[in-house]
Formats: structure tokens, C-alpha cells, sequence
């Protein structure tokens, strides 16, 4: 068993492998994996989002459509890609793009990138939200294979948003989690200095996910990570992914649908109690509602009044 110490340098090695600008993206993955893409562009109701590529393509024979996050390898790139965190936009052009693989009956394969969806003022004014959500939820139903692939940083809904999959494939060095460590090192902490505690709390690596069930396939790297050598790395996932991709296809729509309804709403340990039934409270009358509007109380029939010694006859009464 590790020390904490040594458990925290570990894992935050792994974070910092996952962000690593040498590691391969999308654009690069999909030239060494697929036989041909065409890139699409648009959302057909605002405009293109660079931080979000989608298009068509030939892997193994087969036609899909790949959505994923693209960051930049260098400054002027990070800036013009947004460093990967899609607009409202983005996500609007990846669910149009699943909705032709669905008319056009092809599986979509997609590429986890992101440490978040863009949370800039412009970004809440197109709906973010609205779209991540949407996103989600086509996913859920959408009538064909889908593999999410998890190659780096995934990060909040802004990965969540194209990761809701069949099968969950993660690089070996790769991260995923409901929030950045720095960001819940911040709310739990108060600082995020204590971001390696908290990605050790968060098990984000690619083996605490697939110990979890959140993932299913984990796809080793080469020696000191993706980065080293895009070829293998892609040669490595290519491998797994096509064999994903026969398995589904073997699988009848409706069953399809079914097993990834059940996959998500299985995920997370719940327990279910029985409940006691209480009876419905006794509603008091309207004297005893008018007795406790004025403070009163009830003088029981028969004994003395208030304040009275009980031998004291009434006032008028004869002995």
C-alpha cells in the first residue's frame, strides 16, 4: 500500500500526464486511426466553434462519425481553439452531427478533452447549459453504437456532454471527474494547494474509473505516456476500438438502447428502504382551534373552577 504522500505525487503525476500539450488530440488520433475524415463545420444557428471537431470517417472499413474536444499544441492555437472548451455552439454542431449518423445508420465515436465547457458571460448568453443538457439527453436515446473515448483531461459536463456512450474506452493516463482537483481543493480546502489531495479523493485516474464501472476499457500507453509516441498510442486504441465497434454492431437497436439506459442508471451505490406509513394527524375541531388561538384551556365538567379551594361553595349558593 502506498504512503498518502507517495499515493498524492502518483496520481497528480497522472493529472499532469493528462494535460500534457505533446499529447496527442483528436485531430491527431483521428489522422493515425482513421483511413479518411472530412471535417463538418457549423451548427446551422450561430456559427463554427474550433474547440469542438466533428466530421466523417473511415476506420477499419467501417463509416463513422467522430465528435471530440481539440486543444491546441501552442499558444496561438490554445487561443484560437479556446484551449478546448467548447461554446454552446460546439455542442450544437456535435449533436447534429449525431443525429445524421443516426439517419444514416453508423455508430459515432467520440474524443474526451476538455477540463470544462467554456464558462465565459457569452457562453451563458447562447445557452451552455441548455446545450450540455440536450446534449445528454439525445445521447441517451440516440439509435446507434456509441463509443466515447477518453484520450486526456475530462473534465465537469463539458465532457459528460459526448461521453455518454456504450462502451467508455480511457487512455491509461488519461483523467475523469465531475470537477478540476484545483477547483474542489478550492471548495473543500479553501486553497488549491490541496489539488493532488483532492484528485486522490476524486479517484479521476483512468484504473480508479474502471474499478468504479465508470469506465470500461482502460488502453495502455507507450513507455512515459501518449505523448512519447502518438503511433503506438494510436495503433493501441485503434485496436480497441474497432473490436468495440464489431461487438455493438452485433447488438439489436432496442437491446442497445436498453443496456445504456440500465449502464447509467446503475452507476453509483444507492440503497433502498422501506418506508413506515404514518397515519394523517388528527385535525383538531373548531373550538379546540379557537381554545388555542386564545391560550385557553379546557375546565374539566365537574371539578372546581380555576383558582377555587375545592371545599369553597360558589359565590351565591346557600350552605
Amino acid at each position: 500500500m502506498l504512503e498518502t504522500t507517495d499515493l498524492n505525487a502518483s496520481v497528480w503525476a497522472t493529472v499532469q500526464l493528462a494535460r500534457n500539450l505533446r499529447r496527442p488530440r483528436t485531430l491527431e488520433l483521428v489522422g493515425l486511426i482513421a483511413d479518411e475524415f472530412i471535417e463538418l463545420h457549423g451548427d446551422r444557428l450561430f456559427g463554427d466553434d474550433p474547440a469542438m471537431v466533428a466530421g466523417l470517417a473511415r476506420i477499419a472499413g467501417r463509416r463513422v462519425v467522430v465528435v471530440g474536444q481539440q486543444k491546441g499544441a501552442e499558444t496561438d492555437e490554445n487561443i484560437r481553439r479556446n484551449f478546448g472548451m467548447p461554446h454552446p455552439e460546439g455542442y450544437r454542431k456535435s449533436m447534429r452531427l449525431m443525429e445524421l449518423a443516426e439517419r444514416l445508420q453508423i455508430p459515432v465515436v467520440t474524443f474526451i478533452d476538455v477540463p470544462g465547457a467554456h464558462p465565459g458571460p457569452e457562453s451563458e448568453e447562447r445557452g451552455i447549459a441548455e446545450a450540455i443538457a440536450r446534449s445528454i439527453a439525445l445521447m441517451s436515446r440516440l439509435r446507434t453504437p456509441i463509443v466515447a473515448v477518453i484520450t486526456g483531461e475530462g473534465g465537469s459536463g463539458g465532457a459528460l456532454a459526448i461521453a455518454v456512450g456504450d462502451v467508455v474506452i480511457a487512455l491509461e493516463h488519461s483523467v475523469y471527474s465531475v470537477i478540476s482537483p484545483e477547483g474542489c481543493a478550492s471548495i473543500l480546502w479553501r486553497t488549491p494547494d490541496q489539488a493532488a489531495t483532492a484528485a486522490v479523493a476524486m479517484k479521476m485516474t483512468a484504473a480508479d474509473q474502471a474499478a468504479l464501472g465508470v469506465v470500461d476499457l482502460v488502453v495502455a500507453e507507450p513507455e512515459g505516456g501518449a505523448q512519447n509516441d502518438h503511433e503506438a498510442a494510436a495503433a493501441a486504441l485503434k485496436e480497441a476500438l474497432v473490436a468495440q465497434l464489431e461487438i455493438l454492431a452485433a447488438k439489436p437497436l432496442d437491446e442497445l438502447i436498453e443496456d445504456r439506459y440500465r449502464r447509467y442508471r446503475s452507476l453509483g451505490p444507492f440503497a433502498t428502504i422501506a418506508t413506515v406509513e404514518v397515519p394523517p394527524p388528527e385535525r383538531p375541531g373548531l373550538a379546540d382551534r379557537l381554545r388555542n388561538l386564545i391560550g385557553g384551556t379546557r375546565v374539566p365538567t365537574g371539578n372546581p373552577a380555576p383558582g377555587r379551594p375545592p371545599d369553597e361553595p360558589p359565590v351565591g349558593e346557600e350552605d
